[in-house]
């Protein structure tokens, strides 16, 4: 099997989708909304790595057709998750009704990828041993969300600090978090002062995204302040950080900048709030918003 340029790995999600206005039962996670958000652009050497129950495998087969390249590990059940969103569509509850087996190094053992993207959900999807491990064969990017997720017995998903950080962070070259995760990860609540303390912890890229304010990268010891695009009507944010993340690190694989692989990640998030479900513009579009 040939090297990969990208990876994505992790879980596909039984997703219920509830705002005020709509109830919506789809596919999820970040494995899905990344692989689906790259998909218009035909991403050579783009892999995906994930498990879904027997009964989802339907899912996994229409991302083959599709083109992309999707290797499955074993789990005895897909994790279901509810998304319920109120008028203030940044904030959300979660629950969680099934969980899936945690990926382990055995059944990581095909991974060969120059970058390689952990699409986590709950805390406890990648192990420290898996993620060192993974760190030794590729250039590891996270986003943090999953890390701070944990599951009650009633199945609420709370938020809490990720005991690990300071010991896994120097493992993950690109981290993305939103406003309120990087608060809830270095106690700051100032977006550039709370960059500056995971890039003391290790990271070489971090980025925060801050909504309607655009976003912020700060790498080499520089910050950029990427814009957000205008949006029309916003129907559904869920998927939309994995949809970033898709974009910037296809435009980074492709060799381009940190600025200009933002200002592509943004716009394409502009397009995906617009829609319920995955990113599914074009790159002429995309390219269109941002020289707007």
């Amino acid at each position: 099997m040939k090297r990969s340029k990208l990876c994505c790995i992790g879980y596909i999600t039984k997703d219920k989708i509830v705002t005020p206005t709509s109830t919506v039962n789809m596919p999820g996670g970040t494995a899905w909304y990344f692989a689906k958000g790259l998909l218009p652009f035909s991403p050579d050497g783009f892999q995906l790595i994930t498990a879904v129950e027997e009964a989802q495998i339907s899912v996994v087969e229409e991302l083959r057709l599709a083109g992309i390249e999707v290797l499955t590990v074993p789990t005895r059940q897909s994790v279901c998750f509810e998304n319920i969103y109120g008028s203030d569509t940044n904030q959300r509850s979660q629950r969680v009704s099934a969980l899936p087996d945690p990926f382990t190094i055995d059944s990581l053992q095909m991974v060969d990828s120059d970058v390689i993207h952990l699409g986590t959900l709950l805390h406890d999807d990648f192990s420290f041993d898996v993620i060192k491990y993974l760190a030794g064969k590729s250039r590891l990017c996270a986003d943090v969300q999953g890390f701070l997720r944990k599951v009650m017995p009633n199945g609420e998903v709370i938020h809490t600090d990720w005991e690990e950080k300071q010991e896994v962070l120097p493992y993950i070259y690109t981290l993305k978090t939103n406003e309120i995760e990087a608060e809830a990860l270095t106690g700051i609540n100032d977006p550039f002062e709370a960059a500056l303390k995971m890039a003391d912890w290790g990271v070489k890229e971090v980025i925060i995204t801050l909504g309607d304010q655009g976003s912020l990268i700060y790498t080499k010891g520089q910050f950029h302040e990427i814009p957000a695009y205008p949006t029309l009507n916003i129907v559904d944010v869920t998927g939309c950080g994995d949809t970033y993340m898709a974009g910037y690190l296809y435009q980074r694989q492709l060799g381009a900048n940190v600025e200009v692989s933002g200002k592509f990640a943004a716009a394409m998030c502009t397009i995906k709030l617009q829609a319920h479900g995955p990113f599914c513009g074009t790159e002429k579009v995309v390219r269109r918003i941002i020289n707007y």
